[in-house]
């Protein structure tokens, strides 16, 4: 029973909620027809939701062309005077210079001394002289002369006056002496020069015409066959030209080059070395 009931009460409550909308809905249906025209209200809609941000950025919207936005053709561009586009290019670099060709050595090498004769040239010569040797511009020693009985050394000389030619003899051990005396004597005040005295020597008298300082010692052209000795003694190897002072240079390990004065002084000690290889003529020690 109570079952029925509460089926009857729930169809009761139905029917009367239908009964109420259907009485709403015809009172305004009959307000809508009786409201006078333009004063229905629009129906307000709601805003197009937009799309999301993310798909904005992934999906942009597609632009116009160029030309639909800039309709006419853009100015050319305006620069300034001092832009570098104005600027002349720099100039290209200038090639290298190709080298210089090195012009050749004027310096000639300094020739040896102790140079060997040319060839065709025998190292040795007839001795000219019984005081000479084999070797050219030598003489023996004083020991060895007089061990061998040479004590006078002589010599051809010529009278610039008379012309006359005649022989004189010189004591070797006495004018020997002499000689290393005076350069012992004048070494200081000589500094490796020749004295006057040397360079311009005092001749012999004539035994004929007796001119005082005028025979002139006879020297021979070939310069092999020159008595050195003789005009040691005599004092007389200032008589002897530069080419022939050089020779004795060359061939006796002496440095040849300079003046007249110079290479006499060498060919004085050099002479004085070979008498006396143990006196005091060595170039080097002159020069201290």
């Amino acid at each position: 029973m109570a079952t029925n009931e509460h089926e009857i009460n729930r169809k009761r409550r139905n029917n009367h909620d239908s009964e109420v909308s259907s009485d709403i809905g015809d009172d305004d249906f009959t307000k809508l027809s009786l409201s006078p025209p333009g004063t229905t209200r629009p129906r307000l809609l709601s805003p197009t939701p937009r799309p999301p941000f993310q798909e904005i950025l992934s999906h942009p919207p597609p632009q116009p062309p160029f030309q639909e936005i800039f309709p006419y053709p853009p100015l050319p561009l305006q620069l300034s005077p001092s832009h570098p586009l104005f600027m002349a290019p720099p100039p290209p670099p200038p090639p290298p210079l190709p080298p210089a060709a090195t012009p050749p050595s004027q310096h000639r090498g300094r020739k040896n001394p102790a140079s060997k004769p040319r060839a065709g040239k025998s190292p040795t010569v007839p001795a000219p002289f019984p005081w000479a040797t084999t070797q050219r511009a030598t003489v023996h020693s004083l020991h060895h002369l007089l061990q061998n009985q040479i004590h006078s050394i002589s010599g051809q000389v010529q009278c610039k006056r008379c012309e006359k030619t005649f022989e004189i003899e010189y004591d070797l051990h006495n004018k020997f002496i002499a000689v290393g005396k005076f350069i012992l004597q004048n070494k200081h005040s000589m500094r490796d020069r020749a004295p006057s005295i040397w360079m311009n020597p005092a001749l012999p008298t004539c035994r004929f015409c007796n001119q005082e300082n005028s025979s002139k010692p006879i020297i021979s052209g070939n310069k092999k066959s020159i008595n050195w000795l003789f005009l040691l003694l005599g004092q007389m190897l200032g008589c002897c030209t530069l080419e022939q002072l050089k020779y004795f240079c060359k061939h006796t390990n002496n440095h040849r080059t300079g003046a007249k004065d110079r290479v006499l002084y060498l060919t004085y000690l050099g002479l004085c070395k070979q008498l006396d290889p143990a006196g005091p003529f060595d170039v080097s020690v002159m020069k201290k």
